[in-house]
């Protein structure tokens, strides 16, 4: 068994640990089997008390502000007992309390810093704050952990020390580990639900952002399952993996299904791609920005666009692609040579090109601000990327990923704050893999490095040394940071697997996994409607598109928004009983409706359909068929005649009783 972390349960105020079951599709976690037997009056109390903690909590932490997140100037003197102390000599219990006694959340905010291991983390600290000081998002989630990353051999299952992004992402978005190259699929090539996939099919809200291209690792991971991470779109598909391939009956590309999955937020780089055609399917040869706007997406390209929006759901997701591929990062170059270590210690500068009015805390805050319905039961999962912690650090650019680290650190910080108002958010940081950075004390002889002035005033020399000067440098297999705050962030602490994080989020949210299941309770009905016949189906949950049938007559593929999906079609002149066939696409349930033409071509109200998947008809006794919303309501009115035949006979066996008794009712 991959996974070896312990989840904790409070009992009685103690904590007492609780081996995790690594509950796969179709099984029941006990916080979910827990979360059915609460009604709505438990539900409600449940999160007035939550709010009471977090009020609570806020105080605290307000009030502890010294501790939680002490100020640090350059000039402290760090030569005194305690002078470097984070805690200042103060107690943390308060602080830490409140998220270990709660277990269950309404939003989980998951913010990945892309290569951002140990030892990138202190880089940047020490750049940016000084060596005792503290990153204002990262630094300040009171509960931390550790967790491996490594993948598989796709030959023999074996592990692979050293992961690649899409490996990893594969591991928490999933729960599945897999070799390098992988998205969302296992060492056998099957697809696996992501995280975002779950939470949508459960009806949360979902969002996806990154400073990458949205087709890269990271974000791809929770929208779309290909065996090659480069199938970006339709072209690279159809060479690098033709199995996804929608002309081969695959799923598609990243793109593609990035647009089938319909994400309420993406917020990301990655136009470029989109201008690309699609090769089959019901938008074959329009480009997937054509087919993204007939699908009813809002597409932003620019700050001042997505500024004007001000809701994004299933029936007009926000598509924002800011860049055509990576974003810019913040600070400029200053090159890494050998022995440059040597030389005199400098500080970073911001680069034009940076984006700033687009920075990921401001894309955070944005994303949230759409996800979040607090007049609402309904949650959010969200995703954020800092992506160039990684990519600077191949560069051996060490500006370049100190400044991408700390905008992951802003937005930790804005969803930090968030989650600190809110009360009922579960907020984790960690990294997909740690890098080849390093602080070391001399330039060393025949490897890359390059002087820094820090907030202290000090030279600090960052080193590279896992490729020669103009190659890229290599991932490191070291475990890496995992820090949490809100209800359910103490199942980070200790030692983990990253494929932990799949049931943490879900148990926090108390998801069912099984995302084919949330269809099979889906129902279709046929309305006339003139001479069109309008066919509705309910409860497809479980599916992103559905095709309809009208017999042999192929009516084409719909969305799927909040469960439902609606197809309308010419209605038949010759007479007889026509059934119309509505498929989800990736649950593969079939439900039908049946409705009939008669001799003078008029189209009578539907008689249901003998299919035995068909949820649109009720059989009475006597062989009668009702279907569609008057069928129910009949169904109804005779369940209820029933339910006062049966009270009216009870009554009057309780007079039998008391007459024979002598006694009064």
């Amino acid at each position: 068994m991959l996974s070896r972390h312990r989840h904790f349960r409070l009992s009685e105020s103690k904590l007492s640990p609780e081996r995790t079951c690594r509950a796969r599709r179709g099984a029941s976690s006990p916080l979910r089997r827990e979360n059915r037997k609460r009604t709505p009056m438990h539900t409600s109390l449940l999160r007035q008390r939550r709010s009471l903690i977090a009020a609570t909590a806020v105080a605290v932490i307000t009030a502890t502000a010294g501790l939680a997140m002490p100020a640090y100037a350059a000039d402290d003197d760090l030569t005194q007992t305690g002078g470097a102390s984070h805690h200042h000599n103060q107690d943390q219990t308060d602080v830490i309390r409140q998220p270990i006694e709660n277990s269950g959340a309404k939003n989980v905010i998951l913010l990945i810093g892309d290569g951002m291991g140990d030892s990138e983390i202190t880089v940047a600290r020490d750049y940016a704050e000084g060596a005792a000081g503290k990153l204002a998002g990262i630094d300040a989630l009171p509960l931390t952990g550790q967790y491996t990353t490594y993948s598989l051999n796709k030959s023999n299952g074996k592990p692979d020390y050293v992961t690649d992004s899409a490996a990893s992402g594969t591991g928490w978005a999933t729960g599945t580990k897999t070799y390098d190259g992988a998205i969302g699929v296992d060492v056998n090539g099957e697809a696996h639900s992501s995280l975002l996939e779950i939470a949508k099919a459960n009806g949360l809200k979902t969002g996806d952002v990154s400073t990458a291209e949205v087709q890269d690792a990271t974000p791809a991971v929770q929208i779309s399952h290909v065996s090659q991470r480069k199938c970006y779109g339709p072209e690279a598909t159809s060479a690098k993996c033709p199995e996804n391939a929608l002309e081969n009956g695959g799923a598609g590309s990243i793109s593609e299904q990035l647009l089938d999955v319909r994400p309420d937020v993406t917020l990301a780089g990655g136009s470029k791609t989109f201008n690309e055609k699609a090769k089959a399917g019901p938008w074959k040869d329009k480009t997937l920005f054509e087919q993204a706007k007939e699908r009813g997406y809002t597409l932003v390209d620019d700050a001042a666009s997505l500024d004007t929006v001000t809701a994004a759901d299933q029936s007009q997701p926000v598509l924002g692609l800011f860049a055509e591929g990576n974003f810019p990062v913040r600070y400029n170059t200053i090159e890494a040579t050998v022995g440059g270590g040597n030389g005199e210690a400098q500080r970073c500068t911001e680069s034009s090109d940076y984006m700033s009015d687009l920075s990921l805390d401001k894309l955070t805050s944005k994303a949230i601000n759409l996800l979040n319905r607090p007049d609402s039961d309904t949650g959010f999962f969200l995703q954020v990327e800092g992506a160039s912690i990684d990519k600077q650090d191949h560069a051996a650019n060490a500006c370049g990923q100190i400044g991408e680290t700390v905008d992951l650190d802003n937005a930790v910080k804005t969803a930090l704050d968030f989650a600190k108002q809110d009360g009922d958010t579960l907020v984790i940081a960690t990294a997909d893999h740690a890098h080849t950075s390093q602080i070391v004390d001399a330039a060393p002889p025949a490897t890359l490095s390059v002087p820094l002035l820090t907030a202290d005033g000090q030279k600090m020399i960052v080193a590279y040394g896992t490729a020669e000067e103009g190659g890229s440098q290599q991932h490191t297999g070291t475990q890496v940071r995992i820090a949490a705050y809100g209800p359910g962030a103490a199942n980070v602490v200790g030692l983990s697997d990253q494929t932990d994080v799949f049931d943490t989020v879900n148990n926090t949210l108390s998801t069912n996994r099984d995302v084919s299941a949330q269809s099979a309770s889906a129902s279709a009905s046929t309305q006339v409607d003139g001479d069109s016949v309008v066919t509705t189906g309910e409860g497809f949950r479980g599916d992103w598109t559905v095709n309809a049938r009208l017999d042999e007559t192929d009516l084409g593929q719909a969305d799927v928004i909040d469960g439902s999906v609606s197809f309308t079609g010419a209605a038949p002149t010759e007479p007889g009983t026509y059934t119309v066939t509505l498929t989800g696409n990736q649950s593969g349930t079939v439900k039908t409706a049946t409705f009939t033409v008669g001799a003078d071509g008029a189209v009578a109200a539907p008689t249901g359909s003998n299919d035995s998947t068909s949820q649109s008809s009720s059989l009475l006794p006597g062989g009668l068929a009702l279907t569609g919303l008057a069928g129910i309501g009949l169904l109804i009115a005779a369940l209820a005649a029933i339910a006062l035949g049966v009270a009216l006979l009870v009554m009057r066996r309780r007079r039998q009783i008391a007459a024979q008794s002598g006694g009064t009712l």
